[in-house]
């Protein structure tokens, strides 16, 4: 073998013993060789020596009162070599760099973890994890859990997500940004969420299932189709006349025949009307435009009153025709019977308004 092959594979195999340089930022482990007044010094084998001093220290100063010679820690390379020849470290970047590993590990293995309920705001739950905080969206509640209340009412949200404050629930990790220093979680669980969708493949829009009422509210009724598995009806799919009180309707634990109307965006939205006949159908061909016919007055709105001429069917009457909203209510008394004629009717798209005035001036 030449002399130049023997230098050459000294060469080679010095390069390869030879360590990659250290780099800003990248986390290290070694062993604390010795520890001076505000500074530790740890040996980063085979790179040489680490020091945590000065704002480093005083950042992590509860920890390192803790550590003593021969402890193995690991530790941010803030520089990898300062002017006396020490690598400065970091133990505090080092520790949030770790946790925010642990964080990316636990939301691709779906870790679940049981975490308390900080705060609440209107639109989730805060809850805190390794020192972190982090937010759960009330759409991420489980169906238990999740504030049944009225649609856009954020302060009734509110008050439902309060009774949850110091409650541990069992959440995962859906979502893990250090640059962005945010924690998602969901108390649905991915296990929880693709059983959910399996079951939905089953329901197609326009079948009809039996369903079990488990809970009444302002804009509607929940009503469970099998375990873990929940569809809304919403009010105005309840009934084809006004209605105005769930509560009153029906009752937890009521079986009732339902109609799937849609499947979308991991929810089922039910229909109760639509299993019966629907009256303005029949109102078509017995009523039409310009007719005087007797109505019902059912309620007050904004607009005026609402007027029944057969159960199902009710059209507008105006607040105009009485110039203010107290003489409208002087004439017509709810629960009384008058004459109106028929100013507009659209059985088709459920339209009609009915005027008083015009009703009663016919001779």
């Amino acid at each position: 073998m030449s002399e130049t092959a023997v230098v050459s594979g000294i060469m080679s195999h010095f390069v390869a013993q030879t360590p990659e340089p250290l780099k800003e930022g990248q986390i290290v482990e070694g062993t604390v060789s010795a520890i001076g007044r505000a500074r530790v010094y740890i040996d980063i084998l085979p790179h040489g020596t680490g020091i945590i001093y000065g704002r480093e220290y005083m950042n992590a100063r509860d920890i390192l009162r803790k550590v003593g010679i021969g402890d193995t820690i690991a530790s941010k390379v803030v520089t990898p070599e300062n002017e006396d020849g020490y690598i400065e470290l970091s133990l505090k970047e080092a520790r949030q760099a770790l946790i925010w590993a642990d964080a990316e590990e636990a939301v691709k293995r779906a870790t679940v973890m049981s975490l308390l309920v900080k705060e609440a705001n209107k639109g989730g739950l805060i809850i805190e994890w390794q020192g972190i905080q982090g937010f759960l969206p009330a759409s991420q509640l489980s169906a238990e859990n999740y504030p049944r209340v009225s649609d856009g009412d954020k302060d009734k949200i509110l008050t439902a997500l309060n009774d949850l404050i110091g409650k541990h629930l069992s959440v995962v990790m859906i979502t893990a940004d250090p640059k962005e220093h945010k924690l998602i979680f969901s108390e649905k669980s991915l296990q929880e969420k693709e059983e959910k969708g399996e079951k939905m493949t089953r329901y197609e829009v326009g079948s009809v299932v039996k369903g079990e009422v488990t809970g009444a509210v302002d804009f509607g009724v929940f009503v469970k189709l099998e375990p873990g598995l929940e569809g809304l009806v919403h009010i105005s799919e309840i009934d084809w006349g006004l209605v105005e009180d769930t509560k009153s309707m029906f009752k937890v634990g009521d079986s009732v025949d339902v109609k799937v109307i849609e499947v979308k965006d991991d929810k089922i939205s039910l229909s109760i009307k639509q299993l019966r006949e629907n009256p303005w159908q029949s109102a078509g061909k017995k009523f039409e435009k310009g007719q005087i016919v007797d109505a019902v007055v059912i309620k007050y709105n904004k607009h005026g009153a609402l007027a029944s001429i057969e159960e199902g069917v009710a059209g507008l009457v105006h607040v105009s025709e009485f110039e203010t909203e107290e003489k409208l209510k002087a004439a017509l008394s709810l629960g009384s019977v008058y004459k109106f004629k028929i100013s507009l009717f659209e059985p088709n798209d459920q339209k009609m308004t009915l005027s008083f005035k015009e009703a009663n001036e016919v001779k």
